[in-house]
C-alpha cells in the first residue's frame, strides 16, 4: 500500500507541475497577444483618420505637415527587399556549410558563438558600421545599396540561426537514403535536405523581413534622408523610409503637434506593411508544408 501511495503521489506531482507549466505558457501567450492587440488598437484608433488615397499616393508637402507618404512606403519596401536579397543567400549558404560540411570543433564553435553574439548587438552599432564601411570607406554614399547591405548584415545572424535549426530538423534518414541511391552530397542537400527544410528557412526570412522593415537606427546613417519627394530610380539614390519618417515627425518636425495624426497614420501603415509581408511569407510556407 505504501508503494502504491508513493507512486500515486509522484504521478500527482508530475501532473500538477505539468498543469502549472501549461498554465504559465498559456498566460504568457495571452499576455503577448493582449499586448499586440493594445498596440494595434492604439494605432488604429489614432491613425485611421489620416489614411486616405492622398496619404498613400502622394509625397509629403508643406514642410511634411500635409500630403502623403508614398516615397516612404516605396523606400521601406526597397530596403526590406534589398536586405533579404543580401542576407538570405549568404545566410542559407553559411548555415549549409556549418551544418552539412564543417567538421565539429573549436573553430565551428567560435563561429557559432560569434553569430549568436551578433544577433544581440544593438542595431545602432550596425548603423555606425554601415556608415563607416559602406557609406564612407566604399564610397557608396547615403543610398539604397548601403542601407540594404547594412540591414542585410543586421538580419544575417537571425537567418543563419533559423536555417541551421531547420537543417538539423531534417531526419538523417533522408540523407542516408539519397546517398544510398547514388546521389552526391550536394545533390542530396539541394534536392532533398533544402526542400524539406524550406518551411523553417522561411520562418527565419519572416523574422528578417520584420526586423529590416522596422529598423530606424541603421538606415538613418546609411540610406534615409529627412525629405525627398521623388521616388528612387537607382540603388545609389537616397530615400525616405517609414521608420525614419515617424522619428522625424515625432522629434524634428516643424510642428510636431500638427503632425500627430500623420505620425500615427504612418506607424499604422508600417504595421500593416510588415504584417502584409509576413502574411505572404506565412501563406507560402503553409503551402509548402501541405505539399510535403
Amino acid at each position: 500500500m505504501n508503494g502504491m501511495n508513493h507512486k500515486e503521489g509522484v504521478q500527482f506531482r508530475r501532473r500538477f507541475i505539468q498543469a502549472g507549466m501549461f498554465s504559465l505558457f498559456k498566460i504568457s501567450a495571452a499576455i503577448n497577444g493582449a499586448a499586440l492587440l493594445v498596440v494595434v488598437y492604439f494605432l488604429v484608433s489614432r491613425g485611421w483618420r489620416a489614411i486616405n488615397w492622398t496619404f498613400l499616393t502622394q509625397p509629403p508637402v508643406d514642410s511634411m505637415t500635409k500630403g502623403g507618404i508614398l516615397p516612404c512606403i516605396v523606400g521601406t519596401l526597397c530596403l526590406a527587399i534589398g536586405a533579404i536579397a543580401v542576407a538570405l543567400p549568404i545566410g542559407v549558404a553559411s548555415a549549409i556549410y556549418l551544418n552539412e560540411y564543417a567538421r565539429p570543433g573549436r573553430i565551428v564553435r567560435i563561429i557559432r558563438l560569434g553569430i549568436n553574439n551578433l544577433a544581440g548587438v544593438p542595431s545602432v552599432v550596425f548603423g555606425l558600421f554601415g556608415l563607416a564601411f559602406f557609406v564612407v570607406y566604399l564610397d557608396m554614399g547615403v543610398s539604397i545599396l548601403a542601407g540594404s547591405l547594412t540591414l542585410g548584415a543586421l538580419t544575417l545572424p537571425v537567418i543563419i540561426g533559423s536555417t541551421e535549426e531547420a537543417l538539423r530538423a531534417v531526419p538523417d534518414t533522408y540523407r542516408e537514403a539519397s546517398l544510398g541511391l547514388g546521389a552526391t552530397k550536394w545533390q542530396t542537400i539541394y534536392r532533398v535536405v533544402l526542400p524539406a527544410a524550406l518551411p523553417g528557412i522561411l520562418t527565419g526570412t519572416i523574422l528578417g523581413i520584420s526586423r529590416a522593415a522596422g529598423e530606424t537606427a541603421p538606415i538613418m546613417f546609411t540610406a534615409a534622408v529627412f525629405y525627398t519627394p521623388s521616388l528612387p530610380t537607382s540603388i545609389f539614390d537616397e530615400i525616405m523610409a517609414l521608420p525614419y519618417h515617424i522619428y522625424v515627425l515625432a522629434t524634428a518636425g516643424t510642428d510636431i503637434e500638427a503632425t500627430r495624426p500623420l505620425q500615427y497614420g504612418t506607424a499604422l501603415v508600417l504595421i500593416v506593411l510588415v504584417l502584409g509581408l509576413n502574411l505572404i511569407a506565412i501563406l507560402y510556407r503553409s503551402r509548402l508544408r501541405k505539399k510535403r
